[in-house]
């Protein structure tokens, strides 16, 4: 029991923290050059790879990219189902 609620707090965490990593990604865009630096490559091999999923369903309307909102929506998603099964498994054991 204690290992399950200590996966799921692992996974809870690391999805809000991915979900901060995709909000600081895209605030790096604003800035001019900050993406060629070497923490914005980094958030880069991080982030593109999720956000490149949603960006084959979703193109960018002129300088605008909504890949962001949904990938985030997704996450959140993802966290209240991660929540849900964690209740499951306690209230079940």
């Amino acid at each position: 029991m204690f290992l399950l609620d200590t996966i799921f707090s692992l996974l809870d965490t690391a999805m809000g923290l991915y979900s901060f990593a995709i909000i600081i990604y895209v605030f790096m865009s604003w800035i001019p050059g900050s993406r060629e630096t070497s923490i914005g490559v980094f958030f880069a091999k991080i982030v593109e790879p999720y956000m490149e999923i949603f960006r084959k369903f979703i193109p960018p309307l002129g300088m605008i990219d909504l890949s962001p909102i949904v990938a985030i929506f997704v996450l959140v998603l993802a966290r209240q189902g991660l929540h849900n099964l964690s209740y499951m498994f306690v209230v079940v054991m």
